[in-house]
């Protein structure tokens, strides 16, 4: 498989993409099979980005990471980490308080993600602008 790093030129990409949708597109894209809806499919919302992004500097409690995001809800947050911890990318460490106290940390495979991650944060940054701009152009020719 070819190794992109950051700064290749966009032909390298565009190569990469097409060979790895037509080695997926063989095996009729099966979604079993197919790492992009398996996986980005776990790690592509917005709460699992924000979470992650929150853990990147250091472990948290539950409260802490409520407080960074403050729009998410309990449930959410609940489900989020759950999936996160299923998926391998956190740890959950239960202290012997009362109550409970209870801390997340990105593991090596969660530390693993910082670097793509941050690459695609980035370029939404760059593009948000641009983006909006397209959306309202859009919206302006739908009605």
């Amino acid at each position: 498989m070819t190794r992109l790093r950051s700064g290749n030129p966009p032909e390298a990409a565009r190569s990469t993409l097409s060979q790895r949708f037509d080695a997926w597109r063989t095996r009729a894209l099966d979604a079993e099979l197919c790492p992009v809806r398996d996986v980005l499919n776990a790690i592509g919302d917005k709460w699992t980005t924000l979470i992650v992004m929150a853990l990147a500097a250091k472990p948290q409690r539950f409260s802490e990471i409520r407080r960074a995001i403050p729009d998410i809800s309990k449930r959410m947050l609940t489900q989020t980490l759950r999936n996160l911890e299923r998926d391998g990318m956190l740890a959950r460490e239960v202290f012997p308080t009362k109550p409970p106290s209870v801390q997340y940390r990105l593991t090596p495979l969660g530390q693993s993600l910082l670097d793509p991650l941050a690459h695609l944060v980035l370029w939404a940054e760059s593009t948000h602008a641009e983006i909006k701009s397209a959306r309202r152009r859009y919206d302006r020719l739908e009605k």
